[in-house]
């Protein structure tokens, strides 16, 4: 069992940054991939990162793909999505997760645990 607990949203413009946090509590959290999701009103939950146990793999979907960062500290059972040059269309509730597979995933089917999310609004 892992409790997950996401932090760090917030209302800003575009162009700017935010970093989101997730941290864990439960069982040994190096024993875990790591993803980020996100899902936006109206919209289904799409794949936006994943991190491996180790933190020396990871995985981007499309459209965060050199605007985002994901990445964590197993020390201090957290994982993070450093997020910048944020664009309107980034606006959406970004969900963390762990997954139950032995590697990096990007299916929402994939992943056992998730935290209850932390809105991003982007103004144009």
């Amino acid at each position: 069992q892992v409790r997950l607990v996401e932090s760090g949203g917030g209302l800003v413009q575009a162009g700017g940054s935010l970093r989101l946090s997730c941290a864990a509590s439960g069982r040994t959290f190096t024993s875990y991939p790591m993803g980020w999701f996100r899902q936006a009103p109206g919209k289904e939950r799409e794949f936006v990162a994943a991190i491996s146990r180790s933190g020396r793999n990871t995985y981007y979907a499309d459209s965060g793909k050199g605007r985002f960062t994901i990445s964590r500290d197993n020390a201090k059972n957290t994982v993070y999505l450093q997020m910048n040059s944020l664009k309107p269309e980034d606006t959406a509730v970004y969900y963390c997760a762990a997954s139950v597979s032995v590697t990096i995933a990007t299916h929402g089917r994939e992943y056992e645990y998730w935290g209850q999310g932390t809105q991003v609004t982007v103004s144009s």
